[in-house]
């Protein structure tokens, strides 16, 4: 650790910079030179990644609150502070993003002739048709509960509609109650669009619905108010590593339970009588703090139905297709043109196809005789599972290490495990306490009666839907170096194999954190030595205080380092005498900027040059089989610097200031000129 320097003044707070993090992306929703229905969707995205901050961050920091709520972080906060600034925070931010909703949003898609209609403005034929609708389509669905003496408050869902009712009368066996919840199930859409002779898509929520037509639900009972409200509970999974003798049996078993974990946080609408939000608090054993009242739609994120059903091209980012890499473009054989040299892809900017079509040949190829494959995330549907499934069937030895502790995807990943399991495939679930989070699929060849080895390796998921709004780089190679490596990676996780002692790539648990740490040492040396060093990083997320500590270290010695963090930052740059020589720098935009990239240049003509899985966090460097690989082409290190360049001079991004706040480069930024934009026109 640099001395002198007290914690508050070296790291900022890992929560709190997430909470940033979301305002930014609300900074995306405000923009006006962000088209219309994609600021709605940015608002959404606020939404759901909030949900994600309650059920999982908070919900850690509530257990620490229990059990040593005056524990300092390396922030210098106890874990009684943190709590309280992340209770005020959040409050700041959803109270912003429903004031831009309602005062923006709102009126300017009424501009647009697009509407989320109050009922008391319906005509009468609307009127009607909305009566209909809830009668055919909604009433029949709901169930509600009554409060009473022999009727407790029920167990609600995690995330899940609900409506508390005030009512007065009598059921048919003369029981009065004065309560009844309303849960309302998840198969009915959120937002529906109603006919309108006007022209107009209009739109009316759920919510709005049933509280237009309550009577109904109650027949021959005087309904005195109805609210809607939602419960937001820890959701992250944990499982004891010495308990658990079978891991799927284990998931399965706590996946179970997930919507019913510990609340967090109540939302409520805010015209909800204090009465019943003190019952509501009660009943869910949370704190005043942990109630947050909201004026419009509870859970905003259930407006993406709006953007999606809103056939409005003009008031969207233009439709980009993705174009297949010139070298693989309508090849047949991918296994000849990888023998002869490396490929490096740029997802969405070039098709993730190239991916699919790697491992459908792969399938079906007679000289293919084995694959392996680690998989993180995918779709329900995915074609990477059909491949695997048809090479099993076909005869190939397919072996799948499938993560099954991909944070919400875990009940998906069981799924899909169990599909392969079926199709004949050898299904593995990697280390337990250590997430396989590498993305790398190896395909062993028979050629003229040798083994040639063949690897896709990538910073990203091998998952289609992601891979056309997400940043990330694939690499097709058969170097013998890194296959071997990587052939040796999948022994790891399938057998006994002892540590690794790589060649060329560098790997997580074991050696990646050392050799970052090695790495930025020789920069700080080389530079005092008089030359001219640079660091460039580009990643999610930046939170391990031994990087962070090197990372000063480096600057002190005169080194210049740039980094484009999207997410969580911990390192306080441009602080003076610590870290002057550091600039952060997040970008985000019409893509989730998630590549992973680590370049040392060590102004001697020397240069280590890294994509990697892994991003710069104690989890991932410390807990989790994660891989760097190396990019030794000049070429292909030229392309992904012109990248960068195009990041660092993004002037539509944010700069981390010392104080930890981040300042938006240029309000009325040239909309040509970011990262996004000139890689299109490159692509495009």
């Amino acid at each position: 650790m640099p001395s002198n320097s007290s914690f508050d003044q070296l790291y900022l707070n890992r929560e709190l910079s997430l909470l940033k993090f979301n305002r930014r992306v609300l900074e995306q929703a405000q923009d006006k030179q962000v088209p219309l229905l994609e600021r709605l969707k940015f608002l959404t995205i606020v939404s759901s990644n909030m949900d994600e901050f309650f059920e999982v961050r908070v919900g850690v920091v509530k257990q620490k609150l229990e059990h040593n709520p005056d524990e300092i972080g390396i922030d210098g906060r106890s874990i009684r502070q943190l709590m309280h600034d992340l209770s005020c925070k959040a409050h700041e931010l959803i109270k912003e993003q429903y004031a831009t909703f309602n005062n923006d949003l709102l009126p300017e898609l009424a501009e647009e002739n697009i509407e989320l209609r109050k009922i008391s403005l319906l005509n009468t034929i609307e009127n009607e048709w909305l009566q209909n609708y809830f009668i055919e389509q909604v009433l029949p669905i709901l169930s509600p509960i009554a409060v009473d003496q022999a009727r407790p408050f029920p167990m609600l869902l995690n995330k899940a509609l609900n409506f508390i009712v005030r009512i007065e009368g009598k059921d048919a066996f003369k029981r009065k109650t004065n309560l009844a919840i309303i849960p309302v199930p998840r198969s009915l859409p959120r937002v529906v669009r109603i006919p309108s002779e006007d022209d107009k898509d209009v739109f009316i929520t759920l919510a709005s619905i049933i509280r237009a037509f309550k009577e109904k639900i109650f027949p021959g009972i005087d309904v005195e108010g109805c609210y809607s409200f939602r419960v937001t509970r820890n959701s992250d999974l944990y499982l004891n590593d010495e308990e658990v003798h079978d891991l799927l049996r284990a998931v399965k078993g706590k996946l179970a339970n997930r919507h019913y974990g510990e609340a967090v946080r109540l939302e409520t609408s805010e015209n909800c009588p204090t009465d019943i939000k003190e019952y509501l608090l009660d009943k869910l054993e949370l704190s005043e703090s942990e109630l947050f009242p909201v004026d419009g739609p509870i859970n905003m994120h259930r407006l993406m139905h709006l953007y999606q059903q809103c056939d409005r091209p003009e008031l969207k980012y233009p439709e980009y297709i993705s174009r297949m890499p010139n070298a693989l473009d309508k090849q047949e054989d991918y296994f000849s043109i990888i023998n002869e040299r490396d490929i490096l892809v740029h997802h969405p900017y070039q098709s993730f196809a190239c991916v699919l079509e790697f491992l459908r040949q792969a399938a079906i190829d007679p000289n293919v005789l084995a694959i392996k494959q680690t998989l993180y995330r995918t779709e329900a549907e995915s074609p990477i599972i059909d491949a695997l499934v048809k090479a099993a069937q076909n005869g190939k030895e397919v072996t799948v290490i499938v993560e099954l502790m991909a944070r919400f995807d875990e009940a998906l990943n069981v799924e899909l495990a169990d599909r392969l399991y079926a199709a004949g495939v050898h299904v593995l679930y990697g280390v337990v306490g250590y997430k396989t989070h590498a993305k790398a699929c190896l395909v062993m060849r028979n050629e003229d009666g040798q083994l040639i080895r063949y690897a896709h390796v990538a910073t990203g998921n091998y998952h289609p839907g992601t891979a056309r709004v997400y940043t990330d780089y694939g690499f097709f190679s058969s170097n013998k170096l890194l296959t071997q490596d990587l052939h040796n990676m999948f022994l790891q996780l399938s057998s006994l194999a002892p540590d690794p002692k790589n060649a060329v790539i560098l790997q997580a648990p074991f050696s990646l954190l050392s050799e970052l740490v090695k790495r930025i040492k020789r920069c700080a040396k080389e530079a005092q030595a008089g030359n001219d060093v640079k660091i460039y990083a580009k990643l999610n997320s930046l939170s391990e205080p031994e990087i962070i500590d090197e990372l000063y270290l480096a600057s002190q010695a005169g080194v210049k380092i740039e980094l484009i963090i999207r997410g969580i930052c911990c390192l306080r740059p441009q602080v003076k005498e610590l870290s002057e020589n550091i600039t952060v720098r997040s970008i985000l935009g019409r893509f989730l900027e998630h590549t992973r990239v680590y370049h040392f240049d060590y102004g001697n003509e020397e240069v280590d040059f890294y994509l990697s899985s892994a991003d710069w966090m104690t989890r991932n460097l410390r807990s989790r089989v994660e891989v760097a690989f190396p990019i030794d082409s000049e070429k292909s290190q030229k392309r992904i610097l012109r990248n960068l360049n195009f990041a660092f001079n993004d002037k539509s991004a944010w700069n981390l200031n010392s104080d930890g706040n981040y300042l938006r480069i240029s309000e009325n930024y040239p909309t040509d000129n970011t990262l996004q934009s000139e890689l299109i026109n490159i692509h495009g």
